[in-house]
């Protein structure tokens, strides 16, 4: 047993504390600043692909050789080898939803990053200065804008006057509830669900005082719907697509998962309200008609407003919000044009999609905004929210095979979205293009340090010393032979 202590005490340093253990201490320290950024961009509402690449660059800035990650909608594995150690660290995060500027903010602090060096340490500080930023629109701005948006929406889809009116109305009520319950971490499905009655509550008072004082008819009951737009999880619906095509499905599937629950949360919450009052949403809106030319531009206008207003619900910058407004106003026009002249909506959708990718792309060098935030906010115009709340109101009316075609064509819708978008990235990022795997993991430095003790008085002699006995032909002791 001399032999196997002296061995465990020549490898205690002064300090008494072994050289292996204060490596693992160190690796302690640097993996958790790395699961601190990925924490932050996932309450962000990042793809998994750019949590994983953030993290992976901060890691080898701290010193951290090699590092695997497992991300899903709400939780995080790592495992880390540095300093001739390895560790394996697990987090969760529950504050879910869309920060456009922290994306950016993160995105900036990682390409930033110096190639090797940096402290664990001043990593965290600058990850916690970006944490505390408030957000940029305060509740009486965010709620004015998100009535704006969806009051754009409703004219997109051929609202009048008064559907616009009752829809700002009743958004305005419905983001300012939203934003009261998010600020106080209230469960997502309990607010989307509340907000939905609000919103939708709010709507038909509107319509019914119009109607009740003889200032509109009986056609706007429709209208409803757009009051809704504004909890469209569309920002985590295209992360979501995007993680699936690129093989993320841990990511995609749970987040795809979450996406669901929301809309069947403000869809129920439509259902109940329409129900109780015996509202229709049936019918389709047809409140206006216009010259080409002037129907080309007020498209344009309020594709411009309807993005930007949601681009501000995703806190993203002035900045950022004008130029996805541009992008929105280009794309949503473009792609309404087409259906106008019979193209195909789905190949339009796809098409805008594409176009919208390639402009984020094309803008983002210009400035320090990432390309999601300059592409979601201008292509979530496109995705159909009214044939949902319709198909639900279809299954609590026994039509199923109605309810069936309206949710083929929200799946086709959101897959050409996807593809649309996914297609910019595979032609503009060679990442996307080209799938490549890591190695196996491997310990640097990872020779027995420590030798087995002695077990009953038997030392194994080294490898390249060990006699091998010779193996005897048995051959030609066989009776057959």
């Amino acid at each position: 047993m001399s032999f196997y202590n002296d061995a465990v005490n020549n490898s205690v340093n002064s300090n008494g504390q072994s050289d292996l253990t204060a490596a693992h201490t160190r690796l302690a320290h640097q993996i958790g600043v790395v699961l601190h950024i990925g924490l932050m961009m996932l309450s962000a509402g990042a793809s998994s692909y750019r949590v994983k690449d953030a993290m992976e660059r901060l890691a080898h800035a701290v010193g951290i050789d090699r590092m695997y990650a497992q991300v899903t909608y709400t939780e995080i594995s790592v495992t880390a080898y540095a300093n001739g150690t390895f560790r394996t660290e697990i987090a969760e995060q529950r504050v879910l939803g869309v920060n456009a500027d922290r994306i950016d903010a993160l995105d900036h602090f990682v390409n930033s990053l110096p190639p090797r060096g940096l402290l664990a340490e001043d990593a965290e500080h600058a990850l916690s200065r970006i944490e505390r930023r408030p957000p940029l629109y305060s509740i009486p701005l965010s709620s004015f804008l998100s009535g704006l948006a969806c009051a754009a929406f409703a004219f997109l889809n051929k609202g009048g006057f008064p559907e616009c009116i009752a829809v700002f109305i009743a958004a305005v009520c419905g983001q300012c509830v939203r934003r009261f319950m998010v600020k106080r971490h209230m469960n997502h499905f309990g607010t989307w669900f509340a907000c939905g009655v609000v919103a939708s509550a709010v709507y038909i008072a509107v319509i019914s005082a119009g109607r009740y004082f003889a200032l509109i008819d009986a056609t706007h009951q429709t209208g409803v719907v757009a009051a809704l737009l504004f909890l469209v999880p569309g920002f985590p619906l295209v992360t979501a697509i995007l993680d699936l095509i690129r093989q993320d499905f841990s990511a995609g599937i749970s987040r795809s998962v979450y996406v669901a629950m929301l809309m069947f949360s403000s869809a129920m919450a439509v259902w109940c309200v329409t129900a109780a009052l015996q509202w229709s949403t049936t019918s389709d809106i047809d409140g206006y008609t216009l010259s080409v030319g002037v129907l080309l531009g007020a498209r344009a206008v309020a594709s411009f407003i309807a993005s930007f207003g949601f681009a501000s619900l995703f806190n993203a910058p002035l900045h950022a919000c004008l130029i996805a407004s541009i992008n929105g106003a280009i794309i949503n026009t473009f792609r309404l044009t087409l259906q106008d002249t019979g193209f195909s909506w789905l190949a339009a959708v796809g098409l805008a999609a594409f176009a919208a990718g390639l402009f984020a792309q094309y803008a983002a060098h210009f400035c320090s905004h990432s390309r999601v935030s300059l592409s979601v906010p201008a292509v979530v115009l496109m995705i159909p929210g009214v044939p949902f709340y319709r198909a639900l109101s279809a299954m609590s009316n026994g039509s199923g095979v109605l309810a069936l075609g309206e949710i083929v064509t929200i799946a086709l819708v959101i897959s050409a979205i996807g593809c649309g978008l996914a297609g910019a990235r595979m032609v503009t990022d060679s990442s996307w293009r080209v799938d490549r795997s890591h190695g196996l993991p491997k310990l640097k430095g990872s020779e027995q340090t420590i030798p087995p003790a002695p077990h009953d008085g038997w030392q194994a002699a080294p490898a390249d010393t060990r006699e091998i006995p010779a193996v005897r032909d048995t051959s030609q002791d066989s009776p057959a032979a």
